[in-house]
């Protein structure tokens, strides 16, 4: 019993420190530049790409997902219960939105948390991604596809039955989600928030 307490522990807090690693201020300075000083102010793939186009967003995001996909594969291949998968999950999310490297600020937490969700329950993750793709190619609106999505996730799990500690953990994410996306909530209310441009 101890042992599984110091395991959970120990792979929580790696999982924290692999959240935390901003990939998006990685990627930016390796490019010339760091994405808090520009555009929206975030971290994500979203604003890497208006500063440095597809290939640097598209590398953002693969690392962002990788941090919640990896720890939480790592639980897995430790036979962790569902419970101590979460709580491994939930540590991973922390770090994305809350990074020990950069005064516990971070990003939104949306491909952490895809990157979680993907290895924990496929099927959900699917239809919010299939979601989000669809309400940013209505809107061209990233933030209404993350919060759509975010919103759609919960739902999708708990209809399908999935172990309680499941429902706790998505719940949990979604309202961070939803608090992290605050300001974007009340550019879109406003009808200020950015579309992403047009394809030529």
């Amino acid at each position: 019993m101890l042992l599984n307490t110091a395991l959970i522990v120990a792979l929580s807090l790696a999982a924290y420190l692999i959240g935390s690693i901003p990939v998006g201020v990685i990627v930016g300075r390796l490019r010339g530049f760091d994405p808090r000083r520009i555009g929206s102010g975030n971290i994500g793939m979203t604003n890497v790409a208006r500063a440095a186009g597809r290939g640097a967003a598209a590398i953002t995001f693969a690392g962002d997902f990788l941090k919640g996909a990896i720890p939480v594969i790592a639980a897995h291949l430790l036979g962790l219960d569902a419970t101590a998968t979460s709580i491994v999950a939930f540590a991973a999310f922390a770090g994305a939105i809350f990074s020990a490297f950069l005064g516990f600020e971070g990003g939104r937490g949306i491909s952490t948390s895809l990157g979680i969700w993907m290895v924990l329950a496929p099927a959900p993750a699917l239809i919010a991604l299939a979601i989000f793709l669809a309400v940013v190619a209505v809107t061209r609106i990233v933030s209404a596809g993350s919060l759509c999505a975010a919103i759609a996730l919960p739902v999708t799990i708990i209809i399908m039955s999935l172990p309680h500690v499941y429902s706790a953990l998505v719940i949990a994410m979604a309202l961070l989600i939803l608090f992290r996306h605050r300001e974007n909530i009340q550019r879109l209310m406003a009808g200020e928030e950015p579309r992403l441009r047009k394809s030529a």
